[in-house]
């Protein structure tokens, strides 16, 4: 096929896409070139489907470093594993892409994202996000796309689709959304404490910019798509399905509706132990066969919870733990669970369990980025662990998976908007979410913990944030003839079984975060509404209890935590304070119990220790240092040096005065030792600096002035003399 290219005018930017001459031999490729950046997007799919019960797609976002002129910083100068912005961009992009696979597709579709040019005022993720759908779109594979992606920012009260670095700035939002023509089907957000309404107005603008993309993408596959291969859908056998409901359904129906989550698994899994040995002690012609039933005998046990889970909330209203539809689960609130850390709290909804700890560093402490963003560090943290214990199995442990590094920044993002900015609190800023129990929006737990924490660890929020996950249940398509049921604080057989997870964050003043999740084609505005409605009802529920538990902020952080000094010093002067070879700035550490002093290119130092006396200390030496005297300023300093023609005092730091021989005192002085010596303190006031810098100073101004002894002495003589001749004729 010969090369051919479209091209699309889009919001302002030029989107132009090429194929035909690059990757051809994979299923579908093409180069997307929105502005100067350039994403090749490639997919190949199995010839056969696999083994399994799940469909088997891989999502990768490759970030080449010479995309934006960089050398990659590693040891070995090659890209490493992708990065966390790398990982969560994978996500993005997968989320919306896999729901548009039929019901059984197991074959193996990969698709891979290479980023190789980098324009940062176009949007190379939302380039991948429509790259990928249109990879699949003109390839053979089944597909029920096109999907597309935009992000949508908010600068003075007006939407923006895909904002440039300058309008990210000044953006109150941050919105991804991505969607078909018909729907949404994924949103990942945060803002600054907007209302519900504005962040549906924001969802649906977004959408309306997707529908142009995903129009682009049909004209395109229309022209040059290859035709749609057959492929094998998996499907239930008939007979094991009946078999199984006869033996099984109505004791596996019963121990749905369990309360406790461990006793409710604990009964369904004695029941599908039981099903399953039965059926792996019947005779197979070989393992494969053997194998293809029981992975069939998993399907229908686990199809026939899930139908149960589904029918007792949309026709009962009923949810497995016996809640009402829009009911929280017990919710508890501590802080101060670790003596030794800087912050600690511990929140708890039902079975979900969260402790999460506070560290405050020094700038130094922030973390170096090493992607394609504008961005080289970060002060603001979270980071959020789940073990297997969490849910009482044994698994791996180690490096966070990709599940983890996006609750992680989730709730990163949630809390970002009330941080305080690095002038009013400079301190870098760690929370680690530890969950310690699972059943179901952990995410959200650790939102709650992670706030409680940094109040307990003396950062001054702008505002307390809580978070609560909704679910959804359908019962037909959305067409407004099948009811849906909105499930508030979904546990994890509601998110297994259901069709979303929308997770929501925010402070009583509006929004911070949003997440959406579907295992359907799309949800509609009317949903969307509706849930956050109910959100916003659970998360001031969740407030007031975690506000019970610690009301504001501490007044100041924990003896266990650095404690802060901070002074400017001009710009000019900063090589003073460092000195040749940090010599005077290690002079200062040393002498102040090993202070972590950092300074910045703008002259802005912060002074870190567990104690304040050596942080003072440490800003005392450095004003000494940039201090400059003025004329008519007083000091009392200490003579550092004598000559014959005056004494030297020094002021402060380093500096010294000359105070002339004929300054130090009223009367004529002949030499200065005659009347100071060295370490004695003097009053001095500054009376003259030179072209050179040089201080001139006087003491005599507080000396105190002398009479005139001699003249008075020779006027009483006088007086005498007087006397004595007028009395003499007398005698």
């Amino acid at each position: 096929m010969p090369k051919q290219v479209f091209s699309l005018d889009f919001e302002g930017k030029k989107l132009n896409v090429e194929t035909g001459e690059i990757a051809k031999q994979a299923d579908g490729a093409c180069l997307i070139r929105l502005n100067d950046t350039v994403i090749l997007s490639t997919v190949c799919c199995s010839d056969e489907p696999k083994d399994g019960d799940f469909f088997p797609l891989t999502v990768t976002y490759e970030e080449k470093q010479y995309a934006v002129g960089k050398i990659p910083g590693s040891f070995l100068r090659r890209e490493g594993r992708p990065g966390e912005h790398a990982t969560l961009t994978a996500r993005l992009i997968d989320r919306p892409i896999r729901p548009m696979f039929s019901e059984g597709f197991r074959n193996e579709v990969q698709i891979i994202n290479t980023v190789m040019s980098v324009d940062p005022d176009a949007t190379p993720e939302m380039a991948a996000m429509f790259g990928s759908s249109l990879a699949l779109c003109i390839s053979d594979i089944p597909f029920d796309g096109p999907i597309a992606g935009v992000y949508v920012g908010m600068v003075d009260g007006k939407f923006i689709i895909n904002p440039t670095v300058e309008e990210k700035e000044k953006s109150v939002l941050n919105l991804a959304v991505a969607g078909s023509e018909e729907a949404i089907c994924m949103i990942e957000a945060g803002a600054q404490e907007l209302s519900e309404d504005t962040m549906v107005d924001a969802i649906m603008f977004g959408h309306e910019a997707i529908k142009k993309l995903c129009k682009f993408q049909k004209e395109i596959a229309a022209q040059i798509g290859r035709e749609k291969r057959e492929v094998s859908l998996y499907a239930i056998d008939t007979e094991i399905d009946s078999h199984i409901r006869e033996i099984a359904q109505d004791r596996l129906v019963k121990a749905v509706s369990i309360v406790d989550k461990l006793e409710r698994y604990a009964a369904i899994d004695a029941i599908n132990a039981e099903v399953r040995a039965e059926y792996e002690a019947r005779t197979y012609s070989d393992d494969k066969a053997k194998n293809a039933t029981m992975i069939q005998v998993t399907s229908v046990l686990e199809k026939i919870v899930a139908e149960e889970v589904r029918r007792l909330i949309t026709e009962d209203k009923i949810r497995p733990d016996g809640r009402k539809v829009d009911e929280i689960r017990p919710l508890d609130a501590q802080v101060d669970l670790l003596p030794r850390v800087h912050g600690s709290a511990m929140f708890t909804r039902g079975q979900t369990q969260v402790i999460d700890v506070c560290t405050l560093g020094p700038k130094a402490d922030e973390q170096i980025l090493d992607n394609l963003s504008a961005e080289d560090t970060k002060r603001w943290m979270h980071h959020y662990n789940f073990p297997p214990f969490s849910v009482g199995e044994i698994g791996r442990t180690g490096s966070p998976g990709r599940r983890e590094i996006g609750h992680g920044a989730l709730g990163e993002r949630a809390l970002s908007y009330v941080i305080p900015s690095e002038e009013e609190f400079p301190y870098t800023i760690r929370c680690v979410s530890e969950v310690v129990e699972s059943n179901g929006s952990s995410s959200q737990a650790s939102i709650c913990a992670a706030c409680m924490a940094l109040m307990a660890a003396g950062v001054p929020l702008k505002a307390p944030v809580s978070g609560i996950a909704m679910g959804l249940i359908t019962s037909g398509p959305l067409d407004g003839k099948h009811p849906y049921t909105i499930l508030t604080d979904i546990q994890g057989m509601e998110d297994h079984y259901g069709d979303m997870d929308f997770k929501c964050a925010g402070t009583p003043n509006g929004i911070t975060a949003l997440q959406m999740d579907i295992k359907i084609k799309g949800v509609t505005k009317e949903i969307f509404q509706a849930a956050l409605a109910q959100a916003h009802k659970a998360r001031k529920e969740i407030l007031d209890v975690m506000l019970k538990a610690i009301p504001e902020p501490r007044e100041d952080v924990s003896k266990y935590a650095p404690k802060v000094g901070r002074m400017t010093v001009p710009v000019d002067r900063i090589k003073d304070v460092i000195g040749s070879q940090g010599k005077v700035i290690n002079d200062i550490i040393e002498k102040c119990d090993n202070v972590k002093i950092d300074i910045d290119d703008d002259g802005n130092v912060i002074i870190y220790h567990m104690d304040r006396e050596p942080i003072n200390k440490a800003l005392q030496m450095i004003e000494n240092i940039i201090k400059v005297a003025k004329v008519g300023e007083i000091y009392e300093g200490k003579v550092v040096r004598i000559e014959s023609y005056g004494a030297f005092i020094n002021l402060f730091g380093n500096v010294d005065g000359l105070c002339h021989v004929s300054r130090l005192d009223w009367d004529r002085v002949n030499h200065p030792k005659d009347v100071v010596k060295i370490g004695q303190t003097l009053k001095v006031i500054v009376t003259e600096i030179d072209d050179k810098g040089r201080v001139n100073v006087s003491h005599k101004e507080f000396a105190p002035k002398k009479e005139k002894k001699v003249e008075k002495a020779k006027v009483e003589e006088t007086t005498e003399v007087k006397d004595s001749t007028e009395e003499k004729p007398q005698e």
